[in-house]
């Protein structure tokens, strides 16, 4: 690639581009850019599968188009008193204006309102143009962005506030009962249910994350059911940082057609956090590890929902659901296909000795009461025993799963009834009739393909997809989903060949 800018005949700007050629044939192939820390890069052109591109399948080049979307302002807070971070405290940036390509950006950085800005005060910021006891001003003039050190303080006649215990006057310091089965019968429990849990909600929020075009797919026809089976307001909270330009596109049209909210959100991989290098590893990271920090804080409960389940119930029930005190629930793996006892890994060893007589948990539905787990701070908690655990290669095998189970003495799990989460591979046939969601788990035994497993388990599952596929024929005969700014430099004619 050319670091000195080049411009066609008509002198306007070319995009930077390289291209693959005499690419194999025949072997399973992935496109994607290691770009610097600082940025967020994401395909806005793309008519394959980046993730899955095999060169006999295709008929003409794979060309892609990467754009620069995100720079990284990169911000560390620090309680002067201590030198510790101060637990809870909310750090806000504020856009003076609204950007211009090319030209420096400035923010301004507080101590956000409520209970923070009543506690605390900034006492210096690095990098900052200027700053008050109240805000800060920092310039973004760089592409490397920046990072930013916050020095804060507690306000006069505020040193002994806590402000994970200012809402309330119990506090975090209660014992919390061992729940085996997630009764949630002890006192601390009732006194949580009434401050964080047993509230009624309005919206449906979920959780989930795809990347390529089969869990796009799947993801599809989850929220279809998601929205087939409730009368509530349903908002639909997708990680954005691996989809398809395809799926954005036909996202809002979705949402038009079938009357949900959406929101995409973004979030950089800290590199002060043990990095995984394998993008199925990475989305099982941001699956667990930033639940805190992810979400406005406005948003009190979540639910989190695999891309390939199929939900056959109405989600508010587990939006209602009252977690007993617990930050999170989970569903527990089925045990009742005993032909699978083998596979049970979680029955002996380390596990067997960890858990104590307790479940074993499956990460692909479970409900986060936000309040309840910032209260107590476990987005910290579960960070830094995943930084110890992450180091040994030979731990965290199955990352989003293994890290709240091993965390279960310090970060407890309220286990949701096994009707919430049904799969083939572990629970028994005579079970299937009270599912409320069908998961397409891997069997190890057979390692069936799961396109073929949902057509075979759930008889709704082709008539959603047919649907889904009757709306984007019709968005694509009213709309193309070739941008104006296709790529069309040398490689597009050349066999085994590939552009970026």
């Amino acid at each position: 690639m050319k670091e000195e800018p080049r411009f066609n005949t008509q002198g306007r700007l070319l995009s930077p581009s390289v291209s693959f050629k005499d690419l194999p044939a025949k072997q399973l192939l992935t496109l994607n850019v290691i770009a610097p820390n600082s940025w967020m890069v994401q395909p806005v052109y793309a008519e394959y599968d980046l993730d899955n591109i095999i060169m006999k399948n295709t008929n003409k080049d794979v060309v892609s188009r990467f754009e620069l979307v995100h720079i990284l302002l990169e911000g560390h807070c620090f309680d002067e008193a201590s030198g510790n971070p101060p637990e809870a405290c909310n750090i806000s940036w504020v856009l003076k204006a609204r950007p211009i390509a090319m030209t420096p950006l400035s923010l301004d950085t507080e101590v956000a309102g409520g209970k923070s800005k009543e506690i605390y005060e900034i006492k210096s910021c690095t990098e900052a143009e200027s700053h008050t006891h109240d805000q800060a001003n920092v310039l973004i003039d760089s592409f490397m962005g920046k990072t930013v050190r916050i020095r804060v303080a507690k306000r006069p006649g505020m040193e002994n506030r806590n402000l994970l215990n200012a809402d309330s006057n119990a506090g975090d310091t209660a014992p919390i009962e061992d729940e085996e089965e997630g009764d949630g019968n002890s006192i601390w429990s009732t006194i949580s249910s009434k401050l964080t849990g047993g509230e009624k909600h309005e919206k449906i929020n979920i959780f989930s994350l795809a990347s390529g075009h089969l869990y796009e797919r799947f993801i599809k026809i989850m929220m279809l059911s998601v929205i087939k089976n409730t009368k509530h307001p349903v908002k639909f909270w997708l990680l954005n940082n691996y989809l398809s330009p395809n799926f954005r596109e036909v996202l809002p049209k979705m949402a038009e057609k079938y009357g949900f909210e959406f929101e995409l959100i973004e979030y950089k991989w800290p590199r002060w956090l043990h990095q995984q290098t394998e993008k199925q590893r990475i989305m099982w990271g941001y699956k667990i590890l930033f639940l805190d920090v992810l979400f406005p804080l406005d948003v009190k409960k979540i639910i989190f929902v695999d891309a390939d389940q199929v939900i056959r119930a109405d989600m508010m029930e587990l939006m209602n659901l009252d977690l007993g005190g617990a930050p999170y629930g989970y569903a527990p793996f089925c045990e009742s296909r005993t032909t699978m006892d083998g596979f049970r890994f979680w029955k002996q060893g380390y596990w067997a000795n960890h858990l104590a007589g307790r479940k074993y948990h499956i990460s692909a539905l479970y409900v986060v009461d936000l309040a309840k787990f910032r209260q107590i701070a476990a987005g910290d908690r579960l960070r830094g025993q995943y930084q110890g655990l992450s180091s040994d290669p030979n731990s965290l095998s199955n990352l989003d799963q293994d890290l709240p189970n091993n965390m279960i003495h310090q970060v407890r799990i309220k286990t949701l009834p096994q009707e919430w989460l049904w799969c083939e591979t572990w629970c028994d046939d005579s079970s299937k009739k009270e599912a409320k969601t069908i998961d397409l788990c891997n069997n190890p035994q057979t390692k069936e393909p799961k396109l073929d497993s949902a057509m075979r388990i759930i008889p709704e599952w082709t008539e959603y997809d047919n649907e889904i596929r009757s709306l984007l024929r019709a968005i694509n005969s009213s709309t193309t989903n070739i941008p104006s700014s296709t790529p069309t430099e040398a490689g597009e004619n050349e066999q085994h060949g590939g552009e970026l």
